[in-house]
């Protein structure tokens, strides 16, 4: 039997969301497709997955990204699908821990990848809401408002995951 929930998530929430999906595994619900805000699920034993996301470098599609997720399917880790480049994995429990980051510095590896996804289009946005608020006609002054509030969002992510990214910092510091 299938089950179909739909959540929202913001890209910089991706551990929050790691963590319900491994909620959900402790509940017998385990991730078999992923969509746009569209979770589906299997029922099954319960805490039989663990469950991962990851945003690769490249699209998964590329050469580069292929190689490493055939590399995660040889040690026992099966792709339960994408969303551009956010990739949804999952192990059996049964087949011990599950940790696609070995070490404090692919951690901060990828928390950057997240920041530089926002950076361009926080300045997009940005540029686009600012030249909008300036123009005569009332539609354009609200998409500038639009894009600004958009831009303020992509910030407001970019400083969480930079949060984030501080504290692996200091806890790197402390161990070298």
């Amino acid at each position: 039997m299938k089950k179909t929930i739909y959540k929202l998530y913001w890209a910089w929430q991706f551990d929050k969301e790691e963590k319900w999906l491994n909620e959900c595994s402790a509940k017998g619900l385990h991730l078999c497709d992923v969509g746009f805000l569209r979770y589906t699920f299997e029922v099954g034993n319960p805490g039989a997955y663990s469950h991962k996301l990851e945003l690769l470098e490249n699209w998964p599609t590329h050469p580069e990204s292929v190689a490493y997720i055939q590399f995660l399917e040889d040690t026992g880790v099966e792709m339960v699908g994408s969303i551009l480049r956010w990739v949804y994995f999952r192990k059996k429990t049964e087949d011990g821990p599950f940790d696609l980051f070995s070490d404090l510095d692919s951690r901060i590896k990828h928390l950057n990848r997240i920041i530089f996804l926002f950076l361009p289009i926080m300045f997009l946005e940005f540029s686009a809401g600012i030249s909008n608020l300036f123009m005569q006609n009332s539609s354009n002054r609200f998409i500038g408002g639009l894009a600004l509030f958009v831009g303020c969002l992509l910030a407001y992510g970019a400083l969480v995951i930079n949060n984030k990214k501080k504290k692996l910092l200091k806890e790197r510091m402390i161990y070298e």
